[in-house]
């Protein structure tokens, strides 16, 4: 229990993660055009290469955060909840949480990449499902996670589960890993190149990677997610970019290599 809040873990652990991306993504809401110079794409861009509504995209992303609520909490019942590495009510060493940690990391990243490169590839899936999620051709903050309901589960509830349960981590340290993750996965589809961000110093996994993917002549590269680039790398899907100075201001990403079509 979380005397501070008055909540126990497992609750936290279902709510923080859909605070945090809320509250990430509107920080880069508030800095708005102070941050013109290191978009990747101009607003223009954005509102004329997307193919969906931004209130489409709020409503769709409130829908599936109502669903991962309920799912997460749905996944502590059945659990118990996990703590393999701590003696019974002794909390887990700083070591035994840094394993879990990256042992969870470890696993969404296999987990998402196959996954991600299969509905990519499969004609019907894509058409049906993964599209969705690709109509944010100019990805923004609070889209990250927009998708089609049938892919959220797939790859969010079933990734995030089998990293937790796998993992041994206990609720508690799920609020970590899970808020982690969540303000990644936003940071890399916010399409701004801040200075001194540290995610793009630190992970090659970062807005810059992604937003290659989410264009048309990028979409068969750079599955990775969330964390490492390390799949991409080893199953030839790695496509190496560079990152210019645009005349008009900002960035912009081009591949150094050629795009394959097929």
């Amino acid at each position: 229990m979380s005397a501070g809040l008055g909540l126990s873990d497992e609750i936290l652990a279902a709510l923080m993660p859909v605070v945090v991306y809320w509250v990430y993504a509107g920080m880069y809401m508030v800095l708005g055009s102070s941050c013109d110079n290191y978009r990747l794409h101009s607003k223009k861009d954005q509102d004329e290469m997307n193919l969906v509504s931004r209130g489409a995209v709020v409503k769709g992303v409130l829908f599936l955060h109502i669903i991962q609520v309920i799912t997460a909490l749905l996944l502590f019942v059945v659990t118990g909840g996990n703590d393999t590495g701590a003696s019974a009510g002794q909390p887990a060493s700083f070591i035994v949480i840094a394993r879990q940690l990256v042992v969870a990391m470890l696993i969404m990243d296999t987990y998402h990449y196959f996954l991600h490169r299969f509905i990519f590839h499969n004609k019907f899936l894509y058409k049906y499902i993964h599209a969705r999620h690709h109509r944010l051709v100019v990805p923004y903050t609070f889209g990250a996670i927009y998708s089609h309901p049938l892919e959220a589960f797939l790859s969010d509830t079933i990734g995030g589960s089998l990293a937790f349960v796998l993992s041994g981590m206990s609720p508690r340290t799920s609020i970590l890993f899970f808020s982690f993750a969540t303000i990644k996965n936003v940071d890399d589809h916010c399409g701004i190149l801040l200075p001194g961000n540290p995610f793009h110093i630190f992970f090659r996994n970062n807005t810059a990677y992604h937003d290659l993917h989410h264009q048309l002549y990028g979409g068969k590269y750079n599955f990775s997610q969330t964390f490492f680039v390390m799949w991409d790398r080893i199953l030839g899907t790695h496509m190496p970019y560079s990152v210019k100075k645009r005349e008009e201001g900002g960035f912009q990403v081009r591949p150094t290599k050629d795009c394959k079509e097929d």
